[in-house]
């Protein structure tokens, strides 16, 4: 397994992965993600089998904006390269590649990466029976998220401070 920059020729590999990962209504589609390669390409990263087969990935932009809100996910265009909050969007495993340690590979990677590039942070929301796998990294429970109900659900921010 390696992790690598995805790029457009992934599209339709994440799309897929995504549509499984999570019900209609909360999962981005093709035309999402499309924007997001083309538009922070460098804040995409992506697991492959020894086949190159796409098992997993992980992406979000960057901003100065400190919350994570439904806006963003949304809309690419509010990237900002400079900016100081790493932002998740999504990490994804195909089920049958989870258990093996892909998205704690693919997090403390991206988390390595926005160390690296400066930032003060980095931020997601999830569902509440993921907190505690999230705080295994250091992420810290902001509570329910005042900005994120993407369908319907009711999301708690995290936020990992960088040092």
């Amino acid at each position: 397994m390696f992790i690598r920059k995805a790029a457009q020729s992934d599209l339709d590999q994440i799309a897929q992965i995504e549509s499984i990962c999570f019900p209609q209504g909360q999962a981005a589609g093709r035309e999402i993600f499309r924007d997001r390669l083309r538009t922070f390409p460098d804040h995409f990263m992506i697991m492959c089998d020894e086949y190159s087969k796409a098992a997993a990935f992980i992406n979000g932009f960057t901003t100065d904006r400190s919350d994570l809100t439904d806006e963003m996910y949304r809309s690419a265009y509010m990237h900002d390269e400079n900016g100081a909050w790493q932002m998740v969007f999504g990490l994804c495993t195909l089920p049958e590649y989870r258990q093996r340690g892909f998205a704690q590979r693919l997090l403390k990677e991206f988390i390595r990466q926005a160390g690296l590039q400066g930032r003060k942070g980095v931020v997601l929301t999830c569902k509440q029976q993921l907190i505690t796998y999230y705080e295994k990294f250091g992420f810290v429970n902001e509570g329910i998220s005042s900005g994120s109900v993407i369908g319907g659900v009711q999301w708690y921010q995290m936020r990992l401070l960088l040092g």
